[in-house]
Parts: structure tokens; C-alpha cells; sequence
């Protein structure tokens, strides 16, 4: 849509993962560093987590574009509580026939499979994002497939990547066995305001357009309202973009930043509104109560955005910092 219009190869704020946008903050260095060190130190386990949006999934796939030909991935992308029999989705992972077989079967294909890989000098990495999904019961079972040895080296090496919500399930007593086979262990933190600057110039000109197109009020808007997470960055951005695009705008301002708050709190008002003809809850119920409450503080904040735009547009940057900021 606005590719053109800003001289764009592509759209630099795409909300998919992609290794070819990654922006290095000194977290985001550090788990990389974290991660070089794990496969060549063949660490059992390594744990990395952040935030939802926080970059996770597009270091992991950069550190895989990286690996030689002497390391053999395995990649299951989706974890989940309900996730059935492990050694299959592990087998499915590495591309191994998984079908029609008992877990005993299952078991000593992937035996074979490490060992026959080992004797070719690869090593074999099992890589599970959403790794908070898993039940205590998967995580044991993942703890026994390492337990697959050649001599004094680890054939297998996993890594988890996760929401922090991994880091507590870890602690929990029953895992303790588990947590003491972790090797690498590091927390992703979201960028601050001099990082999320520097990741939206970096996207930018990845993509081929010109690096100051967001002014630093935009920038630091941009901040403010994502909290430096990456994700919500590029939503936010690639917003201010189609807004720039569409009032005809070379430049990206705190301004046009901006409107695309007071339309997300707008939105957040109408959804919050009951719509005319669904039954009423009884008067005086806690449920009418909170949603009242939750109307006239959207309703209260879009008016705040409202009336400080009219009245303070030469300061918008001063104005976003009053604001109460929808959720992108």
C-alpha cells in the first residue's frame, strides 16, 4: 500500500518474524552471544525468555540461518498443553517416520537417529518456542531424552524459548532435576528509548527507505506507546505509516502518532459500548458496574486525547506523555 510512496522494497514493519530485520540491542546481543556459546559448548539444556513480542522467534531463526551443515535442527514452533505424545511431534521435527509405531519404537528410532548422527560429527539441536505451553510432565519427559549420551558428549542439545511464565514453571520443586541440567539461562528485556529508535532506523533502511522518515518525536511516541516491545513497535509504526501515507505525509510525526492513538482508544470506546437490542444485565450487578466503569475510562481518556489535540498540537509529544494509552 505505501511501499512505494516511501521508497520501500518491502514493508519494514511486518509483525512476522524475520531474521533479515533483526535489530541487535544489547539484550538481544547477549542472548545471541548466549546462544553461539550454547551449541559450541553443547549445553543439555538452554532456557531464553521474554515478553510476547519481545523478538524471541526472529533470534532463534537468525542463530538457525547461521548453523553449518555439521548441525541438524529440529524445530517444533508451536507448543501446547494438549500436546499428545511427545516423541512424535520430536520424530516430526526431524523429519522421521512417527506413524503407526508404540513408544517403544519411537524411542529407538530417535536413539538411532542421534547416535547415527553423531557418527557423521553433526550435532543435533531440538529448538520448542512457546515452551511455556508445555505440562510439568512434557518438561520431565524432555529431561529423560536427554539423558541420551555418546561417551563424554551430549547428542542432543534442546533449547526453550518461552514467555515468562517458563521461568516460574522451572522453579517449581518437581523440576528441579530439570532445572539443574540448564545450562544457558537468560531473560530478554524490552529496548529502551535510545534502542527503539535505533531498531526503527534499522528497519527502515533494511526495508529501503530513508532511516529519518519517523522524526524523534515519533520515535520517542513510538516508545511510549509500546514500552520498547518490538512487536508492538512494528504495529504501531506500520499504522503511523499507512496514516502518512493516506494524508499524503513525507514525513512521520508525533502528530500522525498521535491520531493513530485517539483512533485505537476510539475503537476501544465502541467495542466497550453495548450495542442496541441485546438484553440489559440486571441493574446493580457487579458485571454492569465494571462495565460501566470500563466505558467512561476509555470514554474519558478518548476525550483527554481530544481536547489536548486541539488545543496543544504544537506540543504532541507533551501530550502523549498525558495520555491514557490504549493497548496495542
Amino acid at each position: 500500500m505505501y511501499e512505494s510512496y516511501y521508497g520501500f522494497s518491502e514493508r519494514p514493519f511486518s509483525l512476522l518474524p524475520d531474521p533479515d530485520f533483526l535489530y541487535l540491542s544489547k539484550s538481544h546481543e547477549t542472548a545471541l552471544t548466549l546462544l553461539e556459546y550454547s551449541f559450541m559448548s553443547q549445553a543439555g539444556f538452554t532456557v531464553i525468555t521474554g515478553e510476547i513480542g519481545s523478538g524471541k522467534t526472529t533470534l532463534s531463526r537468525h542463530m538457525l540461518n547461521q548453523m553449518g551443515g555439521e548441525v541438524t535442527i529440529g524445530l517444533i514452533t508451536n507448543a501446547q498443553k494438549s500436546f499428545g505424545e511427545l516423541l512424535q511431534w520430536v520424530l516430526l521435527a526431524f523429519g522421521l517416520d512417527y506413524k503407526n509405531r508404540t513408544k517403544v519404537e519411537l524411542y529407538q528410532a530417535f536413539n538411532e537417529f542421534l547416535i547415527d548422527e553423531y557418527s557423521k560429527n553433526h550435532r543435533t539441536v531440538l529448538m520448542i518456542d512457546e515452551a511455556q505451553n508445555l505440562s510439568i510432565e512434557t518438561l520431565e519427559e524432555l529431561r529423560m531424552l536427554s539423558n541420551i549420551n555418546a561417551d563424554k558428549h551430549q547428542v542432543l542439545q534442546m533449547v526453550l524459548l518461552g514467555q515468562p511464565e517458563l521461568r516460574s514453571m522451572l522453579r517449581r520443586p518437581e523440576l528441579e532435576q530439570f532445572s539443574q541440567r540448564i545450562s544457558v539461562d537468560f531473560h530478554l528485556k524490552r529496548l529502551n528509548e535510545g534502542e527503539t529508535k535505533a531498531y526503527i532506523k534499522h528497519r527502515l533502511t533494511v526495508a529501503g527507505g530513508n532511516s529519518d522518515l519517523f522524526d524523534d518525536e515519533a520515535c520517542e511516541a513510538a516508545f511510549m506507546l509500546s514500552h520498547g516491545t518490538p512487536r508492538i513497535i512494528n504495529r504501531v509504526c506500520d499504522l503511523a505509516l499507512v496514516y502518512g501515507f493516506a494524508e499524503d505525509k513525507q514525513q512521520i510525526t508525533a502528530e500522525i502518532m498521535l491520531e493513530v492513538t485517539m483512533d485505537k482508544a476510539e475503537v476501544e470506546e465502541c467495542a466497550a459500548t453495548p450495542r442496541l437490542g441485546l438484553a440489559e444485565h440486571p441493574a446493580g450487578t457487579k458485571e454492569q458496574a465494571s462495565n460501566e466503569a470500563a466505558q467512561s475510562g476509555v470514554g474519558e481518556a478518548v476525550a483527554q486525547v481530544q481536547k489536548e489535540l486541539q488545543s496543544h498540537l504544537d506540543h504532541a509529544i507533551e501530550r502523549l506523555r498525558k495520555m491514557k494509552l490504549p493497548r496495542f
